[in-house]
């Protein structure tokens, strides 16, 4: 599925092909802190499908919840949290963050992982794939 989207203010826009089953959600304590929610909603795409149409994003790296280090990618003007990726100069992919992608009402959650993080008063997604961690799919 092609998909295209962009931070709030709209500097930074960009497009990639998605396979709907790579939607998710991420429970992991990074994920709620650096979105300042519960949980953090994400589409994973392969880099070499990912283009920056417009704008550079600004980075912070972060080692996860895994022990990896992570590229956390948002907007210098809106603060609009955009993707996270590896640390390597051409990661193999990208999880967008699903709220920037013009298509998100057509993207439901297919699994939800670091579930161990999960918030007690958060339910588990009907029909969704789970993983104590990260996904080995």
């Amino acid at each position: 599925m092609k998909i295209d989207g962009s931070c709030h203010c709209g500097v930074i826009t960009y497009e990639a092909e998605l396979d709907p089953a790579a939607v998710g959600i991420c429970h992991c304590a990074d994920c709620q802190a650096l979105s300042a929610s519960a949980f953090r909603t994400l589409a994973i795409v392969q880099s070499d499908s990912f283009e920056l149409l417009t704008g550079t994003p600004k980075h912070f790296v972060k080692v996860g919840d895994s022990g990896n280090p992570r590229v956390q990618a948002f907007c210098p003007d809106c603060g609009s949290g955009l993707y996270s990726c590896g640390v390597e100069d051409k990661p193999t992919a990208y999880n967008l963050r699903a709220g920037t992608i013009r298509q998100r009402a057509e993207l439901a959650p297919r699994f939800e992982c670091w579930t161990r993080s999960r918030l007690q008063w958060v339910t588990e997604i009907a029909g969704a794939r789970q993983f104590e961690g990260n996904p080995n799919a």
